[in-house]
């Protein structure tokens, strides 16, 4: 069953409606999160949408919120053995109707105050970076190393963030210590450095797998009683990162991508980025699905469906 729009009959009440993940509040301390499968691209939510692709991305964030556990406090609800999902929601969602658009792609989450940065850690030179050091040697305006081509690795890892804009809006890339005086210094380089330390195993692992994360996006929140740093929302998904394809990788010039980029290269090349009301024709749809499900199957090991 594809899941554009969920609609729980405000059995419970709806908070926000993202570009992919419905949210609801369970109590005044755990939400819902209900990944659809809608899909955007340079910030426009698409007409039509990739079937499973909510079920696909919420089973690898699981995969790496359990990869991650021992390095990192993560936003999941503990849920106890022999329960599921739907003994913590109210009676009426064991519905068949409401199972239909939650099954398999919701995670019952805990409330915390959300660090308001886009996390970006860079492994490889791409995108809006490589367009950046090609004008200035730069990126989020920190100086590089001279030389670097298209898609090439850092030396090291760097922390790129961007503001967190509120739906509708833009993010918008800050440096580092723009960053600081957005947040605090202190706690600027605790996310820093926590980021880079979380991608960095993550890439080594996927690279066992065949697959290079170039970038990803986290999102962090704080526990104010403990001032510890929670990893929230997704994790190292196709729709927060940039997947490449180990076995064709090349440094100089784009790749093989198992993420978004697909998308967006199809709408650039047909003059609709940005542009809104776009319907993607079924091949975009189909090969973007069977490119989540190759992603998905390669990191987890598992057999999709």
């Amino acid at each position: 069953m594809t899941v554009v729009k969920t609609d729980l009959d405000g059995i419970l009440p709806l908070v926000a409606r993202g570009k992919v993940r419905d949210i609801y509040e369970v109590d005044d301390q755990t939400l819902l999160f209900v990944a659809t499968d809608r899909i955007s691209a340079y910030d426009v939510i698409m007409q039509n949408a990739i079937p499973d692709k909510g079920v696909l991305l919420t089973r690898l964030s699981e995969f790496w919120f359990d990869l991650l556990k021992d390095d990192v406090r993560n936003h999941l609800k503990h849920i106890e053995e022999g329960k599921t999902m739907y003994d913590y929601l109210p009676e009426k969602l064991k519905e068949e109707k409401y199972r239909k658009q939650l099954s398999g792609r919701s995670l019952l989450v805990q409330k915390h105050k959300l660090i308001p940065l886009e996390v970006i850690v860079r492994g490889y030179i791409t995108g809006s970076a490589w367009k950046e050091y090609k004008k200035s040697g730069t990126v989020h305006g920190l100086p590089q190393p001279e030389g670097l081509q298209e898609s090439q690795e850092f030396p090291e890892a760097i922390y790129t963030p961007s503001t967190k804009a509120e739906q509708g809006d833009h993010d918008e890339n800050i440096s580092p210590e723009q960053a600081a005086q957005l947040v605090g210094k202190e706690l600027n380089d605790r996310v820093a450095a926590l980021a880079i330390k979380l991608y960095t195993k993550c890439k080594e692992y996927a690279k066992s797998k065949g697959i290079i994360i170039a970038d990803t996006k986290f999102e962090f929140g704080i526990d104010e009683e403990t001032n510890e740093i929670i990893l929230v929302d997704e994790v190292l998904t196709p729709d927060s990162s940039r997947f490449w394809a180990g076995s064709s990788y090349a440094v100089g010039h784009g790749q093989d991508s198992y993420d978004k980029q697909f998308l967006r290269d199809w709408l650039t090349s047909k003059g609709l980025n940005g542009v809104d009301g776009v319907e993607m024709p079924e091949e975009i749809v189909n090969k973007s699905r069977s490119k989540y499900i190759e992603a998905y199957e390669a990191l987890t090991g598992k057999q999709w469906q």
